[in-house]
């Protein structure tokens, strides 16, 4: 429905926010301007007052962003992710209809500390591979990740491979190497000033932290550490009983 009905028991400014919203889902794209208050005003006939309390509705909900002097404009679509299987940023980026890029910032190989080399059940010390990289959808950075795998299984590994194709496909085609399970431990951060350069976001912005442990079998071959921006992303626990 596309017209107010000002004898119905709904609230004036809930019922333009439906016709925003289906208007927004259907009929936008991400970063259109939507039109002015006064033209919506004019258009169905509300007050200033109701159309301001619709848009700060549906900004408050990222539906819209609002910039100061030039008016309002529909949000970038968040990506969901369901945590119920071991995917790659490239897969779920394809699957939302975005095009994935990555940015390698760094490639070494150093010897593991304490942290690492508990995470990746070797000893203190051992040789294992640092890959630094930012991870982009349709032009936008998405997440920081830094990466490390042990280098007795990825021996061989060079920094070409890394920038030229996704990382699990190299893990497949290059070192017959086979992701079976993962752990994913996930907090709520706040962006720290490096990452913030990184991800184009203002120091202090809410932020999704992200350690995973990927296994083949028994054996742990990648721990990842994530820095997701958290107004690009949002996660999906699918329960059963």
């Amino acid at each position: 429905m596309n017209t107010i009905n000002k004898n119905s028991n709904t609230p004036l400014y809930i019922q333009l926010m439906n016709i925003l919203i289906d208007q927004i889902e259907n009929h936008m794209k991400e970063n259109d301007k939507l039109d002015s208050e006064r033209e919506i005003c004019k258009k169905y006939g509300l007050s200033r007052t109701t159309v301001r309390e619709a848009l700060d509705e549906l900004e408050k909900n990222k539906y819209i962003y609002k910039v100061q002097g030039k008016g309002n404009f529909i949000s970038p679509k968040v990506v969901e992710q369901d945590l119920i299987k071991v995917s790659s940023f490239t897969e779920e980026m394809k699957k939302h209809g975005k095009n994935p890029t990555s940015r390698l910032l760094n490639f070494e190989v150093i010897e593991a500390s304490t942290k690492i080399a508990g995470k990746l059940k070797i000893e203190e010390n051992e040789l294992v591979f640092k890959i630094s990289r930012i991870r982009i959808a349709d032009d936008i950075p998405m997440i920081y990740e830094i990466t490390y795998l042990p280098y007795e299984r990825f021996k061989g590994l060079a920094k070409e491979m890394i920038e030229g194709n996704p990382l699990y496909e190299i893990f497949k085609s290059s070192f017959d190497a086979y992701i079976t399970s993962a752990e994913e431990v996930i907090e709520s951060v706040l962006i720290n000033k490096l990452e913030s350069v990184y991800l184009e976001v203002p120091q202090g912005q809410a932020g999704l932290k992200f350690e995973r442990i990927a296994y083949e079998q028994t054996d742990i071959i990648e721990y990842t550490i994530t820095i997701a921006r958290g107004d690009k992303y949002r996660y999906r626990v699918c329960l059963k009983n």
